[in-house]
């Protein structure tokens, strides 16, 4: 019998993605998104990448009245929870939202799990939890520092959440997946990432700027202790990063976990500067990227990139595609959307 995934947050950039993947690799799936920083095209381009309509509810999260009715309506066996505030620059102007939001939420949709027995949640977590780490790459057992950012802060404290849970609840199980940066689109172009106003991640603004939209790219410092100067991340591409997901479920209805909470780091293991995507982002498409260096932005560390044996090896994943390829298939939604 086919098993059922609530994935909350499943009209955003990741939860799309994810979504196609968990379809194509034969789950149901249920998606749950208020649409606040996310659209309907998203769920239509799912569909007509699956060939089907997939169940979409529109309910917040936080709105416990309303998020239960969706755990009545379906037989739901694991949950992903996405549904969350994102923003690192806004978060730090904004924290008491970011809290509410991405901690309420969470904390509801355990409260429904529990109440409806449904034991599974994969949480999508973040290596902003690591912070400026005084080692790289990072490992799941890297200390987690001081947050740099409210949004930081909500992914560790979620994380505890969830750990504590998982204790005092017998039964409930968690994976937190502590990912990268994610970027890329789906290759039919049907879906990508849609960011409302100005885009807080580096590849739309990348996009933009190379569609017109944008009269230059803003490299925040190029004064860093890297070979260029600019900050480092791990990019990773949204559908390796999808798949990931759909490992970490079928890890969690065929019982497979080796504790009921488990942690994963989800990256490429390799650091590319903003200096360096420019310059690749130039040769897999082919257009000229003008930029200009400004000062460092607040809440933004200045190098990371992960280790990622656990995951290779528990989840039996691993990041597969090229940057190249992965910039490609980001400026090729880029162009349907300039359209």
């Amino acid at each position: 019998m086919k098993k059922t995934v609530l994935v909350a947050g499943g009209a955003g950039f990741i939860g799309s993605h994810t979504t196609v993947e968990l379809i194509e690799a034969g789950y149901d799936v249920v998606i749950v998104d208020n649409l606040s920083n996310s659209e309907m095209s998203a769920v239509e381009g799912v569909e007509k990448i699956v060939g089907r309509k997939v169940p979409f509810e529109k309910v917040d999260c936080c709105d416990q009245v309303a998020l239960r009715k969706v755990f009545e309506k379906y037989p739901i066996d694991a949950v992903i929870h996405f549904a969350a505030f994102k923003a690192v620059g806004e978060s730090v102007s904004k924290p008491l939202e970011y809290l509410r939001n991405n901690l309420d939420s969470l904390m509801v949709v355990i409260d429904l799990m529990r109440e409806k027995g449904v034991r599974n949640l994969v949480f999508s977590s973040s290596c902003t939890v690591y912070g400026q780490s005084d080692k790289l790459p990072v490992t799941e057992a890297t200390p987690r520092k001081e947050a740099e950012s409210p949004y930081g802060y909500t992914k560790q404290v979620s994380e505890d959440v969830i750990e504590q849970c998982v204790k005092a609840y017998e039964g409930f199980a968690g994976i937190a997946l502590r990912y990268f940066n994610p970027v890329g689109a789906h290759p039919t172009a049907l879906i990508g990432e849609l960011p409302k106003g100005v885009p807080a991640n580096l590849i739309p603004f990348v996009t933009q700027t190379a569609a017109g939209i944008r009269a230059e790219l803003s490299v925040f410092g190029d004064d860093y202790d890297t070979p260029d100067g600019s900050a480092i991340r791990d990019y990773i591409d949204v559908i390796d990063l999808a798949k990931a997901h759909v490992a970490a479920v079928a890890r969690m209805v065929d019982d497979k976990q080796k504790s009921r909470y488990e942690i994963f780091n989800v990256g490429t293991g390799r650091g590319v500067s903003v200096l360096e995507i420019v310059k690749e982002f130039e040769k897999a498409t082919g257009v000229k990227l003008p930029y200009k260096i400004v000062p460092r932005r607040a809440g933004d560390i200045e190098k990371i990139w992960a280790e990622t044996t656990l995951s290779n090896e528990e989840l039996n994943w691993k990041a597969e595609r090229t940057l190249g390829e992965t910039l490609a298939n980001a400026w090729r939604w880029q162009q349907t959307l300039s359209k």
